[in-house]
């Protein structure tokens, strides 16, 4: 794609602007990082990169003061036993949210997690298909919400017992911090965990009489505008909350605009000094989304912000609403033992217009309407307390049902016709695990975990006729997944942990829907089943005034039966297996603090590809060490902040190779570097406070390919990336 600019060639990962490389730091004794990338980099690119981190340290170690310790934040993924990162023995990070001071929208996940390393989240500029989140590489052939990573919101899944996730249901304006949990202990938590995603919301206050109230709005590039508003008060024992937030947006690309709107009301009981309540009412309602669709080659290269004629012609869209309630029981037996439990119930329309007519009388129709009724629980027990008991463990069990009525429709012009397919599916889950933490000797601590899982998936066919026999059939999936990791505390500021594991991907509802030449759900794809081994460090230090961390991992995972789209036949989406794909690895973190000020350096290496060949449902031949499409083998992100009297500057650089688009790897999206800038300023005003702030997104407006459709079968693979935006907005919280 020559017209589309990379920074340097397309298949490198470009390099942090020049801009950042005229400020020397001052000089330090080697960390080990040094160390770590002198093995792992050859000279040249070690010289590259730490001509990188020395220009972006310049723009953050300016005169402050106060370090704040960096090993201090509090995850519970990892151990599903509050303690520290630094201590949690797996590649865990956690975003810290503050919404009255954000300087973004606050509308998709990626806007947060984009500098996690190991993480790929795109945001596709199509409401109608979610953003894609890919952790080491896994879910990154998704073609639809979020697959291989699980999500949960407050404890509660938002991903579905047969492992399909949706990103978008998490209130990011009520958020108060995003843990991404990487690695073998991520299997745990059950299907679809080639890593975690779990988003916690603020808590409303408990004090009598407290007060808390805030709202923002944002107006930004392409009619875009955000607004949101947070009441809570506390009412001694108890707290109540209540987050909105409204987006519309004309799209970057046309035929792509969206209006949403989130409700979130929490209530939190401290019932005794022992017992605590949650619980949560949360509303999702997204009427108009619409999709542009991906683009041939030739039309991103001439009009990457068009839609191809299909999108129009069918008018492509479509409408969802999702409402739920849960509870969450939190109760403290002493002696370090607690019990926890959740219980949670909800439905969820989706309407969609896709772009073809299903008026063969063998086609499932063009229009797809489901109606989905779900509900789970969850009861766990957990014993000790990080840094108190010689022996921490948690054992639970996890069900939870999936209902779906689906239905599909002839297209005609973008109305719903005759119908074309009328039944049931059900997924559900029983799962039962335990996690053990087991201090060996004081600098030597062994974990282990299990988790045994049945999942069960059925179509039960209503549409009967001479031409459409009855398709009703179920299958069932277990599986028994043992983690098992060793970690040395080397020093109180150097962490070295290992971690071995096998993990279970089961097809999702959507995925067994078709089978090749003829009708009926494709009940003989298989789950993939993977092995994973990994090898990090964490390092913290504070002197002085200034903090760092630098966290870094090795990793190595072997997946047969990997899950892949195989094309397209008469509308209907193919699945079939591979055969073996390895995803193996590099990623690796660097931050620092000053007061204020910060830096912060993210790379991933991943070398994701085929081990054996295959033949594809379609008949296709795709040879060993061909990439995986869908994931970039290198991204960087660079950060850099400071303050300037009263207002606060930041820089942002995100880099990315070149990606697969398809299995045969036929053709590619180049890498591309973007930039961004950011500045706030803060006002009090009594028991108020102001928070004005604007931000520019891809400064130099380069034109990129933000995210593929793997295998899709028209060769529509690309979805542009938009050219320069810029957002601003105010924030009032009191």
């Amino acid at each position: 794609m020559r017209h589309l600019h990379a920074v340097g060639n397309p298949g490198m990962l470009p390099s942090v602007p020049l801009l950042l490389s005229r400020f020397p730091c001052p000089a330090s004794d080697p960390t080990p990082m040094d160390t770590l990338l002198r093995f792992l980099l050859p000279a040249s690119r070690r010289m590259r990169l730490a001509a990188t981190a020395t220009g972006a340290c310049a723009l953050a170690v300016v005169q402050a003061a106060g370090a704040q310790s960096l090993a201090d934040t509090v995850v519970i993924s990892a151990s599903r036993i509050e303690q520290r990162q630094f201590d949690a023995p797996a590649a865990i990070d956690a975003v810290e949210v503050d919404p009255a001071r954000a300087v973004t929208p606050l509308v998709n996940l990626s806007e947060l997690v984009a500098g996690v390393p190991g993480l790929a989240a795109r945001e596709r500029q199509n409401y109608a298909q979610d953003l894609q989140l890919a952790v080491r590489g896994f879910g990154a052939r998704s073609t639809f919400g979020v697959r291989g990573v699980r999500l949960l919101v407050d404890g509660i899944p938002a991903t579905m017992p047969d492992g399909q996730g949706q990103a978008a249901t998490a209130l990011l304006s009520a958020a108060r911090r995003v843990e991404v949990l990487r690695g073998p202990v991520a299997q745990l938590y059950g299907n679809a965990s080639g890593g975690l995603v779990q988003v916690f919301s603020q808590d409303p206050p408990l004090a009598d009489g407290a007060t808390a109230a805030q709202a923002s709005w944002t107006l930004g590039s392409d009619r875009q505008q955000v607004g949101t508003m947070r009441v809570a008060r506390g009412f001694g024992a108890a707290g109540l909350s209540l987050d909105l937030l409204h987006m519309e947006t004309g799209g970057w690309r046309h035929h792509g605009a969206a209006r949403r709107t989130q409700a979130q009301a929490k209530w939190v009981w401290q019932a005794t000094p022992a017992t605590r309540a949650t619980g949560l009412l949360q509303s999702f309602e997204q009427p108009l989304a619409q999709d542009p669709l991906g683009l041939a080659r030739a039309q991103a290269e001439a009009a990457p912000r068009s839609a191809v004629a299909a999108a129009t012609a069918f008018d492509t869209r479509k409408s969802i609403g999702q409402h739920q309630a849960g509870l969450l029981l939190d109760h403290r037996l002493g002696n370090g033992d607690s019990l926890r439990a959740r219980a949670y119930a909800g439905e969820r329309t989706v309407w969609q217009a896709l772009a073809f007519s299903g008026a063969a009388p063998a086609s499932a129709g063009g229009i797809v309407d489901l109606a989905n009724h779900y509900r789970g629980g969850a009861l766990s027990w957990s014993h000790g307390r990080p840094g108190a008991s010689a022996a921490r463990w948690t054992v639970g069990i996890e069900s939870d049902r999936l209902v779906q009525a689906r239905r599909g429709h002839v297209n005609v012009n973008g109305q719903q016709g005759a119908l074309r397919r009328d039944e049931t599916d059900t997924a559900s889950n029983l799962d039962l695990f335990g996690q053990l933490h087991l201090r060996l000797a004081p600098s030597w601590e062994a974990s282990a975990g299990l988790r045994r899982s049945t999942v069960r998936l059925a179509v039960d066919d209503h549409f009967v006729t001479a031409a459409s026999p009855d398709d009703s059939g179920g299958v069932r999936y277990v599986s028994t997944n043992p983690v098992l990791g060793l970690t040395w505390m080397a020093t109180p500021d150097l962490n070295v942990y290992a971690n071995a594991g096998r993990g279970t991907e089961t097809p999702t509802l959507t995925e067994i829907a078709y089978r090749a030449g003829g009708s009926g759900p494709n009940l003989g794809l298989r789950p993939a089943r993977s092995t994973q081994r990994e090898l990090g460090i964490k390092w913290r230090a504070t002197r002085s005034d200034v903090a760092q961390r630098i966290d870094a991992a090795l990793f190595d995972t072997d997946t047969r039966d990997d899950i892949v789209p195989a094309r397209s036949e008469g509308g209907r989406a193919l699945f079939g297996n591979a055969g073996r794909v390895t995803r193996r690895g590099v990623e690796a973190a660097w931050e620092l603090r000053r007061g204020d000020d910060h830096v912060r350096l993210a790379w991933t290496w991943l070398d994701a590809r085929f081990a054996t060949g295959f033949v594809t449902v379609g008949g296709a031949t795709i040879p060993p060490g061909n990439r995986l499409p869908g994931a970039a083998r290198q991204a960087m992100s660079a950060e850099a902040g400071r303050r300037v009297g009263a207002w606060k500057l930041s820089a942002q650089w995100r880099a990315e190779g070149r990606v697969a688009a398809d299995d045969a790897n036929s053709d590619f999206a180049p890498g591309h570097g973007m930039l961004g800038l950011q500045a706030a300023r803060e006002w009090q005003m009594g028991a108020a406070r102001a928070h004005a702030w604007v931000r520019i997104d891809n400064l130099l407006d380069r034109r990129a390919i933000g995210s593929v459709i793997v295998n899709e079968g028209n060769r529509r693979f690309f979805e542009p990336a938009p050219g320069r935006r810029m957002f601003a907005g105010v924030r009032l919280a009191y």
